[in-house]
């Protein structure tokens, strides 16, 4: 009996995920009611009620799941080795691929800011201080070094997420990574 209700809990948590990423492709996440989204994924207020808050709750659980994994990902790779580097980047491409209707609106204008500052903290917390201090850039202008960086990768994904994929995640991957360690110089034919 218990897994069935499991199974019923995981199926309406999905339709009402499946509803908000619909709902937020037309508009922002303060334009969203909780009538309408439970009318789109055919479930009672008082259900949507006994999960979420409302649908900012609904959209910030859908951010932190994103989080958590990317987080197991980035923990899995020793960051002392390039190529190992270069391999993390393109399985978080790989994981945002799989995830890319879902990070397409969290990233977009219509999601939430706090998504994208939860992953710009997460990348700079497991990455970025270590690259500071391997690439000896610590001082004055640290701090901003991992926002250019963080940000201008977080808009190519987001790019590349609207562009339909095109490219690999190899490629992308091999991008992002050449630019971080490079910078512009590393493009030069």
């Amino acid at each position: 009996m218990s897994n069935k209700i499991d199974r019923r809990k995981q199926y309406t948590k999905m339709v009402l995920k499946d509803g908000l990423i619909q709902l937020l492709k037309e508009k922002p996440i303060s334009s969203v009611t909780v009538k309408e989204l439970c009318e789109l994924a055919d479930v009672n207020r008082s259900t949507f009620y006994s999960h979420y808050k409302d649908p900012y709750d609904l959209l910030d659980k859908m951010g932190e799941e994103i989080v958590v994994d990317m987080t197991a990902t980035l923990n899995s790779y020793n960051f002392k080795k390039e190529e190992e580097v270069l391999q993390m980047t393109e399985k978080i491409l790989e994981y945002v691929a799989t995830k890319s209707e879902i990070c397409q609106v969290l990233l977009s204008e219509h999601g939430e800011t706090a998504f994208k500052r939860r992953v710009m903290k997460l990348t700079q917390q497991i990455i970025m201080e270590k690259w500071l201090d391997d690439y000896h850039l610590r001082g004055k202008l640290s701090d901003y070094i991992p926002l250019l960086i963080l940000s201008g990768s977080i808009e190519v994904i987001k790019n590349w997420l609207g562009n339909g994929r095109q490219e690999s995640t190899a490629e992308m991957a091999s991008l992002i990574h050449h630019f971080t360690n490079y910078g512009l110089t590393g493009f030069r034919s």
